[in-house]
């Protein structure tokens, strides 16, 4: 198992992950010449790509994901609410899921989806696991629930939200209106609130902790970095922090 991220940030999210012959894209944020690019900047094509899954339908996660599914045939696995909120070509194969009713495997990877709170129609994130290894992604969520945290217990790494610091939030340039959007419990976590999660996780054997969905007018990335120092030093080796404008190492579990 190994995943990378093609880019992530509030202008466009994409995330691949492999294990075996399976290659699975996790939303699609850019426009289906963007992704190419970036993926050919990993020695990829879209033709790889075995299946799309979608977390929500917000434009910097599906922006490409209907264009990229028609021309080249690959099928899409996301919840009726987010199907809904997008529109398909009647060529495109999709596959409703339940974030409710447990997990499913495409390929080589089995797939747990598991609701969050989000202002989208039915949001979700998902856990991938193959035989010995379990990635959890996790973002855009305004606030950790019990039912997150269970469903992040027991992985081999983790991609999580580090959306905004709070105090520049509230200074930042955004209007009242959208900082409490943001800020608000269906909106993005914040450094802290990701650090309280890790607090009620087992982490000390992840292999990786990878930071995603910064925000670059709301947070800093050595913002994130002390935030996580402050919490566990132990973790600075394994700890990456992602970027909007290329993609990221390959984060192997082997």
């Amino acid at each position: 198992m190994r995943f990378l991220s093609l880019g992530s940030g509030s202008r466009g999210n994409a995330t691949l992950l492999q294990s075996g012959e399976t290659l699975l894209l996790l939303d699609c944020g850019f426009t289906r010449k963007e992704l190419q690019r970036r993926l050919s900047l990993v020695d990829l094509a879209c033709d790889d790509i075995d299946a799309i899954l979608l977390t929500h339908e917000h434009s910097d996660h599906l922006r490409g994901a209907q264009a990229l599914s028609r021309h080249h045939a690959i099928p899409v696995w996301a919840t009726a609410g987010t199907l809904r909120g997008s529109e398909w070509a009647e060529s495109s194969e999709l596959h409703q899921i339940n974030a409710n009713s447990g997990d499913f495997r495409i390929g080589d990877i089995r797939i747990t989806p598991f609701t969050v709170p989000h202002d989208a129609a039915e949001p979700c994130q998902y856990v991938f696991a193959d035989s010995r290894k379990r990635v959890g992604i996790l973002t855009d969520a305004g606030s950790v629930t019990s039912h997150i945290v269970s469903q992040l217990q027991q992985l081999d790494a983790l991609l999580l939200e580090f959306n905004h610091d709070q105090q520049m939030l509230r200074n930042g340039p955004y209007p009242r209106s959208l900082q409490l959007r943001v800020g608000g419990d269906h909106g993005h976590l914040s450094n802290a609130q990701s650090i309280g999660l890790l607090g009620q996780l087992d982490h000390q054997n992840w292999q990786h902790l990878v930071a995603a969905h910064i925000s670059e007018k709301n947070n800093d990335p050595q913002l994130v970095r002390s935030a996580l120092d402050s919490f566990d030093t132990s973790m600075a080796s394994r700890f990456s922090v992602l970027n909007q404008e290329k993609p990221s190492r390959w984060f192997d579990l082997g």
